[in-house]
């Protein structure tokens, strides 16, 4: 099977990730906030959970790639370190004096530090030689010239694949737009995406200014039968859902996009943060969200540019539903009474990743969520995420599914 992602819990052969490093040790109290974590991370502990996340699924027969060394890889290529160049390392970036030396300074470094330095942020203090500039002559030496992508860790957002096609996805915060420039010059360079022709791009790209388009992988599930559900709500825009959808109608990527109207909080700044599916017919649920959700089915018209747009009564279950013709739906919601289960929701009990039909891995923290979860069934793997969560994301959160079957 090809790359594409085809449902939710169907069996997880291929996945990307990225382990914890240089741009969380470079995350302060001062910074944290804008860079949009609720506090800064023990970084030796945090690889350590990351470490064993990786492990447990490779334990299941996963494939897993980590998105830093893909990067390395793909830089390997002279054209890749010019679009790098050009597109994350340009004046409009780093200022006119550094823009101009960034090819003499990096040319010194090998692929795998360049992958570093991107991700990780880049310093006064990392330049090798000074810079006749005015951004790098107004700055103390550990001010960053390239802002750190704490955030990169959570690999499901940047991009997403949805069926045969991956979406680059245009970020609402500024802190995390240049994550997406970095998976796109994975998927444009880096040999295993570039074979064949390159991958189908439904949405996004450095090349178009996106206005008010604005979407978040984490908002975005594959829930299967050629339906895509989509989370409305901090982070993703109505006029991104139309526009996706509109794509993959043109394409014949899929036949239903569900929108769905979420809170702009937030403790809910994404789909998955609410409710993500468990196996066939079981998704786990923080209902004072879910249960009054309103959602929007968007269908192709005479033409797959037209769509026509109809507002559901049976909310996301009586959708879901209807979308995978099931005819139960089990909801099991988030554990404990009212405060437990706000704070398990907090801590990502709904951001759970399925690596095969009703087999989960979840954050050990989450006790009731999960005690629910084996009642009704399902396998739950869990591991520390105590360290991992600050950043406010799950398994569902941290991985980003390259091939996954019906």
């Amino acid at each position: 099977m090809a790359f594409g992602v085809h449902s939710e819990v169907g069996r997880l052969k291929r996945v990307m990730v990225h382990r914890p490093g240089l741009e969380h040790r470079r995350l302060t109290p001062s910074n944290a906030e804008d860079l949009l974590f609720d506090d800064v991370i023990w970084v030796d502990r945090a690889e350590q959970e990351h470490d064993a996340f990786v492990a447990l699924m490779r334990q299941r027969g996963v494939e897993v790639f980590e998105a830093e060394t893909l990067l390395a890889e793909a830089l390997e290529r002279p054209e890749a370190k010019r679009w790098v160049l050009d597109n994350i390392l340009n004046e409009r970036m780093v200022g006119t004096a550094a823009a101009r030396r960034a090819e003499d300074q990096l040319g010194q470094l090998s692929t795998t530090e360049w992958a570093d330095l991107l991700i990780g942020g880049i310093t006064k203090a990392d330049i090798r030689e000074e810079i006749d500039g005015l951004l790098y002559q107004a700055v103390d030496p550990g001010s960053m010239l390239l802002p750190p992508l704490p955030n990169f860790i959570f690999q499901r957002d940047p991009s997403c694949w949805v069926y045969g096609g991956v979406t680059l996805n245009p970020m609402a915060k500024p802190a995390r737009k240049p994550e997406t420039m970095i998976v796109e010059a994975i998927y444009t360079f880096h040999p295993m995406f570039a074979a064949d022709g390159g991958v189908k791009v439904w949405i996004g790209g450095v090349g178009t200014d996106w206005g008010r388009v604005t979407i978040e992988g984490g908002d975005v599930e594959i829930i299967g039968n050629g339906a895509v559900m989509i989370g409305m709500g901090e982070r993703t825009s109505p006029q991104a859902v139309s526009l996706l959808a509109r794509r993959l109608f043109e394409g014949g990527g899929a036949r239903l996009v569900l929108a769905v109207r979420l809170p702009p909080s937030r403790s809910y700044m994404h789909l998955d943060t609410v409710m993500t599916m468990v196996d066939r017919d079981k998704i786990t649920a923080y209902r004072a969200v879910v249960d009054g959700a309103r959602v929007w089915a968007i269908r192709p018209g005479d033409s797959p540019s037209d769509l026509v747009i109809e507002e559901q009564t049976g909310g996301i279950v009586g959708a879901i539903k209807g979308a995978l013709d099931l005819d139960d739906l089990q909801v099991i919601p988030t554990g404990g009474d009212e405060f437990a289960a706000a704070r398990e929701q907090w801590d990502d009990g709904n951001n759970v990743v399925a690596l095969e039909p009703g087999v989960v891995v979840a954050y050990e923290r989450n006790t009731f969520t999960i005690a629910r979860m084996r009642q009704a069934g399902v396998e739950v793997l869990e591991i520390a995420g105590f360290e991992l969560g600050k950043g406010r994301g799950g398994g569902h959160c941290m991985t980003c599914p390259l091939e996954r079957e019906p």
